[in-house]
C-alpha cells in the first residue's frame, strides 16, 4: 500500500493539486490510522490531508476515484462451474464425463501459475497480477499514448506471458479444447491490461501533457492566441504570476547579519567591560525600489493587453512600491484598482475606462508629466509595456526623455516583433533611445523572463 500511495502522490500531482513531501508524510500517517478497508474513509482522510482548496478537493476526487478504480471480481465463478457439471445428461458415459472435467473443470497439473490463474477464472488473483505486473513494468513512468503498446507488452512479460505461449503450444498438441479456452482468457487478460494501461495514461501522462500544452503557448505569440487558447493562456499568465509570487514574495524581511562590527559591539558592551553579551553587525543599506508600470490598453494591443495586466497585477503582490497606469488616448492611475480587487474584476474596470481606444503615446505622456512626475527619483524603475505606435501623432519623445532622466531605469517591453520597430506609426527607435532596456515580448516566455529580470534586482 505504500507504493500505491507514492503512485497516488505522483498521480495527484499531475492532476494540478500541490503535495508536498511534508503533506504527503501527514497523509501516509493519516491512511495508517484509518487503514485502506474502508474505500470511503479512505478517500476522505486522503482529501483532507491534501486538499487545500475546493478546486483541489475536486482534482484530488477525480484523481482518486480513477487510481482506485478496479473491475469488481466474481465471487461466484467457482460455484457456477459447479452447476454448469452438475447439470451434464446423468446418461453420458464416464469416459466422456472425464474428458468434460480436463476440458473445462479444474486445471490439470503442469501449467505455468499464470495459465493456472486464467483457468480457474480467479478474477482477484488476476487482478493482483496485473497490478504487480504494473508495478514491475514501472507503469507509472508512462508519459506518452504512444507508449501503450511497449507498457502492455511489458506487463504480460512481467506476468509470465512466455510461460503461458508454452502451455498453450503444449495444450493445443494435447487438448485442443482446453487450449481454446486458454486462448480465449487470454484474450480477455490482454483487454484487461490494456484498460490498465489506459488507466495509467490519463493517470500520469496528464501532467506531461499539461506541460507540452504550456510550452506551446508559452512560446506562441500573445497577439496571435486564438479565441478558444485565450482561456489557457490566461490560466498560463496566472502560474507565472504566482510563480513570481513564490519567488520574489514581499515578507523577506530577511537581514544578513554580515560582518561583526567591533567598534560598536564594544561601545555597546562597555558597562560589562567590554564583555561581548550584545552583538552589532554592519548591516548593508538597500534603498527601498520604486516601480512605475505604464501599460498600453489601446485597440492595437487590445490581444495582449489582458495578459500585460495580469503580470502588473502580480507586481503589486510582489513588490512593495508600485504605482501603475494605464493608458489609450489619456492616461490614468490604476494602483488602486490593482490592489483591491481580483485579476478579472481589475481588467475589466480598467479596459471599461480606457481600453480599446485609439492610441496617442504623446497625449498620455503629457498626462503623465502634468500630474504624475513627482513620483519618479533616481530609485524609480519605469516600465513601459506598449507597441510605441502613436497614430502618427506627436510622440513626445522629449518627456520619454525627461522621464528617464528622472529615474533610475526605463525600460520598454513591446509585444512586437524588432522587424516592425520603426515601420508604419512605429516610434520605436525614437523612444529606444532613451530607455535603458529595450526588450521583445512577444511570447509569455519572453514576457516571465522580462519581469522575473526586473524584480529580481530588488532581492
Amino acid at each position: 500500500m505504500r507504493e500505491n500511495l507514492h503512485r497516488f502522490f505522483r498521480a495527484a500531482r499531475g492532476a494540478g493539486v500541490h503535495v508536498s513531501p511534508a503533506e504527503s508524510i501527514d497523509a501516509m500517517r493519516a491512511v495508517a490510522q484509518v487503514g485502506i478497508s474502508d474505500r470511503a474513509v479512505l478517500r476522505d482522510a486522503l482529501l483532507l490531508t491534501l486538499a487545500k482548496s475546493q478546486d483541489e478537493k475536486l482534482a484530488l476526487g477525480d484523481c482518486f476515484d480513477l487510481f482506485f478504480s478496479q473491475p469488481e471480481p466474481r465471487q461466484d465463478q467457482t460455484e457456477a462451474n459447479s452447476e454448469e457439471n452438475a447439470s451434464q445428461d446423468p446418461d453420458q458415459s464416464p469416459s466422456s464425463g472425464s474428458a468434460s472435467e480436463a476440458g473445462e473443470g479444474q486445471p490439470p497439473e503442469g501449467l505455468g501459475p499464470l495459465a493456472q490463474m486464467l483457468l480457474s477464472q480467479d478474477r482477484n488473483a488476476i487482478a493482483a497480477a496485473i497490478a504487480s505486473g504494473s508495478g514491475a513494468a514501472s507503469l507509472s513512468d508512462i508519459r506518452y499514448s504512444t507508449q501503450r503498446g511497449i507498457f502492455s507488452s511489458r506487463i504480460l512479460d512481467a506476468m509470465g506471458l512466455q510461460r503461458l505461449r508454452d502451455d498453450l503450444d503444449a495444450l493445443t498438441a494435447t487438448n485442443p479444447a482446453l487450449a481454446e479456452r486458454l486462448r480465449a482468457a487470454l484474450d480477455a487478460l490482454r483487454e484487461a491490461v490494456r484498460d490498465t494501461v489506459s488507466q495509467g495514461l490519463a493517470l500520469y501522462a496528464r501532467e506531461e501533457a499539461e506541460n507540452l500544452r504550456n510550452e506551446i503557448l508559452r512560446n506562441a505569440p500573445l497577439a496571435r492566441i486564438e479565441r478558444r487558447q485565450a482561456a489557457e493562456m490566461r490560466a498560463l499568465i496566472r502560474q507565472i504570476a504566482r510563480r513570481l509570487r513564490e519567488r520574489y514574495s514581499k515578507p523577506r524581511k530577511r537581514q544578513r547579519r554580515g560582518h561583526l562590527d567591533v567598534r560598536r559591539t564594544l561601545r555597546r558592551n562597555a558597562a560589562w567591560g567590554g564583555i561581548p553579551f550584545l552583538t552589532a553587525w554592519k548591516r548593508k543599506h538597500r534603498d527601498r525600489p520604486k516601480i512605475v508600470a505604464l501599460c498600453d490598453v489601446s485597440g492595437s494591443v487590445a490581444q495582449v493587453s489582458d495578459f500585460f495586466l495580469l503580470l502588473i497585477h502580480s507586481l503589486h503582490e510582489v513588490v512593495d512600491d508600485v504605482r501603475s497606469f494605464a493608458f489609450s488616448s489619456h492616461l490614468i492611475e490604476v494602483s488602486e484598482v490593482l490592489e483591491k480587487k481580483s485579476p478579472e474584476e481589475a481588467m475589466a474596470e480598467i479596459m471599461s475606462k480606457v481600453g480599446f481606444g485609439s492610441s496617442d503615446y504623446g497625449s498620455s505622456l503629457v498626462d503623465f508629466e502634468k500630474d504624475f512626475m513627482s513620483t519618479l527619483t533616481p530609485r524609480t524603475t519605469v516600465i513601459v509595456l506598449g507597441d510605441a505606435r502613436s497614430n502618427n501623432l506627436d510622440p513626445r519623445a522629449d518627456i520619454l526623455r525627461r522621464i528617464s532622466e528622472r529615474s533610475k531605469r526605463l525600460v520598454w517591453l513591446n509585444p512586437e516583433g524588432r522587424l516592425a520597430w520603426g515601420f508604419g506609426d512605429s516610434e520605436m527607435p525614437r523612444y529606444a533611445t532613451f530607455c535603458t532596456v529595450v526588450r521583445q515580448c512577444t511570447t509569455a516566455q519572453q514576457l516571465e523572463r522580462a519581469v522575473s529580470d526586473i524584480v529580481a534586482t530588488y532581492q
